[in-house]
């Protein structure tokens, strides 16, 4: 009588790479977002206000994102080298 029926697994919720193109666990990926104020930042809290595209954590992969462009669509602006070498710096920061 006191048997909880239909209890469901957490949902994970799942993110795709820009780079590579992989789907992964959201935890597992650097968000990087487009502030109100146009700027681009690395959100490791994953929970800042502006549009965001998903990154693994590789220079790699965003060395992908950067050739294809792919990570501009996502943010829909330019995005200037000096930006992406600064991410770039960045990520090898995080990846330490």
């Amino acid at each position: 009588m006191g048997e909880k029926k239909g209890i469901r697994p957490r949902k994970i919720p799942l993110r795709q790479c820009t780079g590579c193109g992989e789907r992964k666990e959201k935890k597992q990926l650097v968000r990087i977002i487009k502030t109100p104020e146009d700027e681009i930042v690395i959100d490791l809290t994953g929970k800042k206000n502006g549009r965001g595209a998903y990154i693994c954590n590789s220079t790699e992969c965003l060395r992908k994102a950067r050739k294809r462009k792919s990570l501009e669509r996502s943010l829909k602006m330019v995005i200037p080298d000096e930006i992406y070498e600064e991410l770039e710096k960045e990520m090898d920061n995080i990846a330490e």
